[in-house]
């Protein structure tokens, strides 16, 4: 059995499967369901899974909110399609593009009976992949056999989730920047087959010091283009600027752009946020948390290059308290207030009244 894969390798061919618009199993003990993903799901294939049986759309408690759905599994509904029900009917569900233009999408019927576990591990899955956290799901007797038969990817819940944190470095090679010619880049891969990550390291850090340190998240918008909307672009450019005036520091590009959802389903939430909604109220109604960020990544990658105390550029206490919790001994804040324009001041307004930014 040296070949066959690990439940970290099959979790990301689910992720490809799902974004590709196919079908994975999902399966526990010897029941199962069929799991196919709102954002990409085609009309061929809804109709042959509702032929296999009862089909609902899992969606998170907060979709469920702003739909007027009854949440009886707690952090998630489970919607029964009616028999009308096309992929249209289903994206309108997931996607807020149009709630304010058609507000009205039920009656909605939530089922309140049987277990939740695979519409639990289908939205998780769908999060994974970086597409809407939505998926309709439809339950099935025989899992393996079904699977086997129709050549899909077939999931253990029980081995979920796969743990990201989990990375190992591939390389590293020393890279001359502006703010410093004694610059090296580290490139670190995770085991869950997701985005690798990667840490700009300034000067030569005692390892036994507290190290100035960032955990900086990919913002392809503020860091590439120089978006006004927001503040990352000029967080990271003035972190490295003082690591480079320092001499030394180590500043973590972690791959979980807008808070951890991905930047399709960012610019969705700029769009709502163009209909009057804030941050986190754009993140909800998307079905998202206010931050899906997993801040122990950084913790990790620090821990592997021999760090165990940090001087944290941020204002953010989160982070902090995240990587206190990882057995990082944060000896001191460090602000970083720079970026505010006209733009993006109400985002700012936001992450300080809700999120908890010291600004």
């Amino acid at each position: 059995m040296a070949f066959s894969p690990t439940p970290s390798e099959i979790l990301a061919r689910a992720r490809a499967d799902l974004r590709m618009g196919g079908a994975v199993v999902l399966a526990e003990d010897r029941a199962g369901a069929l799991c196919l993903a709102a954002e990409t799901l085609q009309p061929e294939r809804l109709a042959a899974a509702r032929a296999l049986g009862p089909a609902a759309l899992a969606i998170t408690a907060w979709r469920a909110e702003t739909l007027k759905a009854r949440a009886y599994d707690g952090d998630l509904a489970r919607i029964v399609l009616p028999a009308e029900a096309d992929c249209g009917w289903v994206m309108a569900l997931a996607d807020p593009a149009d709630d304010l233009r058609r507000p009205m999408k039920g009656p909605l019927r939530s089922l309140r009976d049987g277990a939740a576990g695979f519409a639990r591990a289908a939205i998780a899955i769908a999060k994974s992949a970086r597409l809407l956290p939505a998926a309709v799901v439809v339950p099935l007797d025989d899992p393996a056999g079904f699977a086997a038969s129709e050549g899909l990817t077939l999931v253990d819940v029980a081995a979920l989730p796969v743990d990201a944190t989990v990375l190992r470095e591939i390389v590293s090679a020393r890279l001359p920047l502006e703010v410093s010619e004694a610059g090296r880049l580290h490139v670190f891969r995770p085991a869950d087959g997701s985005e690798e990550h990667y840490a700009v390291e300034i000067g030569q850090p005692d390892r036994a010091a507290p190290v100035l340190a960032r955990l900086h998240s990919a913002c392809f918008t503020g860091d590439l283009l120089g978006s006004l909307k927001c503040d990352c672009g000029p967080q990271l450019r003035a972190a490295m600027a003082q690591m480079g005036a320092e001499g030394a520091g180590v500043l973590l590009y972690l791959n979980q752009e807008g808070r951890g959802i991905g930047l399709a389903n960012k610019m969705r939430a700029y769009s709502l946020q163009d209909q009057g909604f804030d941050t986190v109220e754009a993140n909800h109604r998307l079905g998202f948390e206010d931050d899906e960020r997993d801040f122990r990544i950084g913790a990790r990658l620090l821990t592997e290059m021999g760090f165990s105390k940090v001087r944290l550029m941020t204002n953010n206490p989160a982070k902090v308290e995240r990587l206190a919790q990882c057995g990082l001994e944060v000896t001191e804040r460090v602000p970083l207030k720079v970026g505010e324009t006209r733009f993006n001041h109400h985002y700012l307004a936001t992450k300080a009244k809700k999120s908890g930014h010291l600004l």
